[in-house]
């Protein structure tokens, strides 16, 4: 479809009008449907309608409790099968139970719609097999929520060089009996594997893990080594039966210390030798056998951002602008195969 140019580009004194201004409005509205608004498909909602050029055409959910609550708040319309909803939108939020996201991410795709998907992308590597198949055979944008990449102190570090040798991972959670259809691997370790498999540089060359099931009938608490072929060694800790909260990872590398802290959104560097000019550093020296070393200490600023928010922007910025998403299928692919990984090992161990 051609039009004039001057239609493209305008400011406050040079609006288009009549069809042109039809055409242009559809061009960059994103209409998007809701596939599941429970607890996190809400938060989702509420973040959609603040985007702009986003018209949110309805919403599937079998809870008639959850769509009451979504219809009176938001006056969004329900539909009663997810194939209806998937006839009148360009791209399909998925957020249902992990059960459900194989069945809704096909169709969704088999319809040529955008997928963004709540991790993880499936239930079983099978399915998630099955996926990247169809994903290789159409033209689609697809996206999996692997929130953590957008937490405001894992961005703090955009800058820096991270090659860890040694990576430490608590991931502690209190019980809560939502979640609990999958084990703590795919709830929350899961987000973890993700990160440590974008940062280091490598492939994975063996697992051991032990994991109890002590609230539900998967693990709920597990230890996990991960080692990779360059020598990296990845130590994670996750629980859902804590008594308190922790989302910390300690990346160790030549020199230097890199602390995160997801859940009260703070970065640490400490290394030898600090560049000069940089922002929040301190330093100080200490006496070593190989003689004095100076000691550099740096807080990178964090930006105050919301996570969900930035994904689904990432993701919308995505199909208008046809640029690559955040989180690819395959990267979700491989964060999976390492969980199923664990979950085979501990399987294994528990057996005997």
């Amino acid at each position: 479809m051609a039009f004039d140019a001057e239609f493209m580009f305008f400011g406050p004194k040079h609006v288009p009008c009549g069809r042109n201004f039809r055409i242009l409005d559809r061009l960059i509205m994103l209409k998007v449907g809701l596939f599941g608004v429970g607890h996190l498909g809400k938060i989702h909602l509420s973040q959609w309608v603040t985007l702009p050029d986003v018209e949110i055409i309805g919403f599937f959910d079998p809870d008639d409790g959850h769509a009451a609550q979504v219809v009176e708040q938001y006056g969004i319309k329900r539909y009663g099968d997810p194939a209806t909803l998937l006839q009148h939108i360009e791209a399909a939020d998925i957020v249902a139970p992990t059960t459900q996201h194989f069945l809704l991410c096909e169709m969704a795709i088999r319809h040529g719609r955008h997928v963004f998907v709540e991790k993880p992308m499936a239930n079983s590597m099978e399915e998630a097999r099955a996926l990247l198949k169809l994903l290789s055979e159409s033209d689609i944008k697809f996206q999996v929520g692997h929130v953590e990449r957008f937490n405001p102190a894992y961005l703090a570090l955009k800058d820096y060089a991270l090659h860890p040798m040694f990576i430490e991972v608590h991931r502690l959670a209190q019980f809560n009996p939502r979640g609990t259809d999958v084990s703590v691997i795919l709830d929350l370790m899961i987000h973890d594997i993700d990160i440590i498999l974008h940062i280091v540089d490598s492939t994975v060359s063996r697992i051991s893990a032990s994991g109890v099931a002590v609230m539900s009938d998967t693990p709920d608490i597990s230890n996990v080594r991960i080692e990779f072929h360059n020598g990296c060694v990845a130590n994670l800790t996750s629980s859902r039966i804590s008594l308190k909260k922790m989302r910390k990872m300690r990346l160790f590398q030549k020199d230097a210390y890199i602390g995160i802290d997801f859940l009260d959104k703070k970065a640490e560097v400490i290394k030898l030798k600090a560049p000069t000019g940089e922002e929040g550093l301190f330093s100080f020296e200490i006496d070593t056998n190989t003689g004095k070393k100076t000691i550099a200490i740096a807080n990178p600023p964090v930006k105050e951002t919301n996570a969900i928010r930035m994904e689904l922007e990432a993701f919308k910025e995505s199909i208008q602008g046809n640029t690559s998403v955040a989180v690819t299928a395959y990267d979700a692919f491989q964060a999976m195969e390492v969980a199923h990984q664990i979950l085979g090992k501990i399987q294994k161990t528990n057996i005997q």
